[in-house]
């Protein structure tokens, strides 16, 4: 089996590595292939992959490469892990938009659309090649904004899932807070990437008993100070909702928190250098503890649980991803991409039944969705009034003038990126 991780110089591949080595019976990868253009990072990630392989006893072949075409031949999986304009774009999603009074974020509000716009062309030309190169290979997305991706992907034809970590990460810490091992628990997770709501935790599968009340009555303290959203608002609410739901829940508080600090790309910056240089010790042959702080817990685990499952090897029966709706959800499209429960296999995901999904949040996603058709739309054609249209329809920005603002200051930030700027 061959896997070729694209974006494989990034300081969150020591973490999918240690994933790959601790599962081999679950993934047996026999050849793994990191492809970057920064040639540095990727010596240095790709030693300490070495490495970390070789203290597990792990017989698979790390290999290199910043040839794309070279990397993707044979491999029977493609995952997706870059970020085009690096964290010095990131700092520039996280600011202006601030400048305007809204959000300041990566992967949602305008930073997460000139996110999109820049990355859609570059994953769309990096999937074309795969297809050339080795039509069968599956492509995982974990490229934000990931349902906009996942979506360009599935649009034009590809066989493509998008993964997240955010449910992974509260199966985990459900299961800590309940006693109980992280397989005996089934989230009833809906929503969109980075827009979704926990509606039940339940024990031993989709049809065991539901303890999500219990959760939130014992737990319910704990729970809130990690969302950093007020208990009581879970309370009213019912469910656990993502920690990007704050942006929503609470944008203005959020807004004034942002301008008072550094942002997080700047700490990320920072993390990412250390990292690197700790990458670089020839003695270092496991993941530094302070990868756990850089995002992407449990990342690997997911990576191989849905590796696994769509090449055929086994992994956990459901699993959360990003995939096309077809009624699953029946107040959005058929072309919409959501982030629920499927089983998958060598053919693809299949969502499991959602039970009706409170008007609350359904109306949220709803609007999200259109946005995201938006955003899509002028990622894929380019042009100012497309950009100015996605941002109106995003609940974040909503009024005419931010949008202007916001649109002017998205191109004058991103022209290098966009073709057509």
């Amino acid at each position: 089996m061959k896997l070729t991780v694209v974006g494989g110089g990034s300081t969150y591949t020591p973490e999918l590595i240690d994933g790959f080595a601790r599962l081999r019976d679950t993934l047996p990868v026999e050849e793994l292939v990191l492809v970057d253009p920064a040639a540095e990072r990727l010596e240095l990630v790709g030693g300490l992959a070495r490495r970390i392989f070789a203290r597990q006893g792990h017989p698979g072949r790390i290999t290199t490469t910043r040839d794309l075409d070279a990397g993707v031949d044979g491999a029977d999986a493609v995952l997706l892990q870059l970020r085009v304009g690096g964290q010095a774009a990131r700092q520039q999603d996280e600011t202006w938009p601030l400048e305007c009074g809204c959000v300041g974020q990566e992967t949602t509000g305008a930073g997460g659309l000139a996110k999109a716009l820049r990355t859609v062309p570059v994953v769309l030309d990096i999937a074309e090649r795969v297809r050339r190169t080795n039509p069968d290979a599956w492509i995982i997305d974990f490229t934000n904004p990931v349902g906009i991706v996942t979506r360009a992907l599935l649009q034009a034809g590809h066989k493509a899932v998008g993964l997240c970590n955010v449910a992974i990460g509260f199966q985990r810490k459900f299961a800590r807070l309940l006693g109980v091992s992280p397989a005996d628990v089934h989230l009833d997770h809906v929503g969109l990437n980075h827009l979704t709501w926990e509606t039940g935790v339940r024990l031993g599968g989709p049809e065991g008993e539901d303890v999500l009340s219990k959760l939130l009555s014992e737990h319910g303290e704990a729970i809130a100070a990690d969302l950093r959203l007020p208990r009581p608002v879970l309370e009213r609410l019912g469910v656990v909702p993502s920690y990007y739901l704050r942006y929503f829940y609470a944008h203005d508080e959020v807004v004034r928190e942002l301008g008072t600090k550094p942002s997080r790309a700047a700490e990320v910056a920072a993390m990412e250098a250390e990292l690197l240089r700790m990458y670089g010790d020839p003695a270092l042959d496991e993941k530094p503890e302070l990868l756990a702080k850089r995002g992407g817990a449990f990342y690997s685990e997911a990576a191989v649980d849905l590796a696994a499952g769509l090449l055929g090897g086994g992994g956990s029966p459901y699993q959360v991803v990003n995939t096309l709706n077809r009624g699953t959800l029946p107040f959005l499209p058929d072309d919409a991409v959501i982030e629920v429960q499927a089983a998958v296999g060598p053919k693809g995901p299949t969502p499991l039944p959602v039970p009706t999904v409170d008007p609350l949040f359904a109306g949220l996603m709803a609007n999200v969705t259109a946005y995201e058709d938006l955003a899509l739309t002028a990622a894929l054609h380019g042009g100012r009034e497309r950009v100015f249209k996605a941002l109106l329809a995003h609940p974040l920005v909503g009024q005419y003038a931010y949008a202007e603002g916001l649109t002017d200051r998205l191109i004058a930030h991103n022209r290098e990126h966009l073709a057509w700027a």
